[in-house]
């Protein structure tokens, strides 16, 4: 087996399986007799490990992927892919853009970790490909971006929270609830929680503006240009592919990933999101649950950054989740 795995040092959160648990998997997914030619890890993410396989007998790849050691895993997000797993049924209106499953095991008989084989998806990663458009051009990719992110929040919930679970009554319940999670995670990786602990019990104490959100709504919780593909030599930008849905959750559309980033930075390209999605914010009690919805992303950003060893993005974030709680304060 040809196989190229990226170089990371021992005590880097993210590891490679060995050659012999690739072969193990692929047996166990595909047969006894499966043999696997090659298998390159892909680069680009930051939590999961992935592999480009080649298989005898099959000219098409496919890509598996592999969840973190169930230790090494967060509070807050516990099993990603297993929640995955459980909103696939859920992402029917999308269902055209995903991968399809090919095989998965959370049975941790044949190595310890959840791993899944999944359909490797036609065209190129737009996080390559994007930029190599005129930025007027990339208005496209936006809009479209826009019209799916749309299209997911129009699917309702059973409740609020993971879509694998637990669900929640209220929404409040679900936010400050992965809140103390991330608190928790941060104290167990020896960071200081004492600003988002202000922040959130702050909030805590208008969540009567939190619970006006009643209806639970599908959110991707990770939808943008990273985990998108676009169909290759395009005259425009086309979105031709969705993944790693993982951080799926039900909740206010308005707190999702997508319409977060594309309020962050208004003026440009990015725009033309709204072109298709809508309009967002407009009372005075949206705009106060955009800010505890910042926090949250401010949040999960901290652990991200710790994982990868990004000091000054901390600091950075720190002082974001400081800003946030001021403004709280002043409305």
């Amino acid at each position: 087996m040809d196989y190229a795995p990226i170089d990371r040092d021992p005590g880097e959160f993210q590891q490679a399986l060995s050659a012999a648990e690739i072969k193990a998997v692929a047996r166990a997914a595909f047969g006894e007799d499966a043999v696997v030619l090659s298998a390159a890890e892909l680069a680009g993410g930051y939590y999961n490990n992935t592999y480009r396989i080649d298989l005898a007998g099959d000219d098409r790849p496919v890509v598996l992927r592999v969840a973190p050691e169930p230790g090494r895993q967060a509070k807050a997000d516990p099993e990603m892919m297993r929640n995955e797993h459980a909103g696939v049924p859920y992402l029917a209106p999308v269902a055209g853009l995903l991968p399809h499953t090919l095989a998965i095991d959370f049975t941790h008989q044949v190595i310890g970790r959840d791993y899944m084989f999944q359909t490797l998806l036609a065209g190129v990663p737009a996080g390559e490909a994007l930029s190599a458009y005129p930025e007027p051009a990339r208005a496209a990719y936006f809009r479209q971006l826009g019209d799916i992110a749309r299209t997911v929040h129009g699917v309702r919930g059973p409740g609020f929270g993971r879509v694998a679970g637990p669900v929640h009554g209220r929404w409040s319940e679900a936010l400050f609830t992965w809140f103390d999670h991330a608190c928790a995670d941060l104290t167990d990786a020896g960071l200081d929680a004492r600003d988002i602990t202000r922040l959130v019990r702050l909030a805590g104490r208008e969540r009567a503006v939190l619970d006006e959100v009643t209806e639970p709504r599908l959110l991707h919780g990770d939808l943008w240009v990273g985990n998108t593909m676009l169909a290759e030599a395009a005259p425009e930008p086309l979105i031709t592919g969705v993944f790693d849905c993982d951080r799926l959750w039900w909740g206010d559309p308005e707190a999702d990933w997508p319409v977060y980033l594309a309020l962050r930075k208004p003026g440009g390209e990015r725009d033309a999101f709204w072109e298709s999605y809508g309009p967002v914010g407009r009372t005075e009690s949206a705009r106060w649950r955009a800010l505890v919805y910042e926090a949250r992303h401010a949040t999960a950003l901290l652990h991200e950054f710790h994982r990868l060893g990004l000091a000054d993005r901390m600091a950075e974030t720190y002082g974001e989740i400081r800003d946030l709680t001021a403004r709280l304060a002043a409305l």
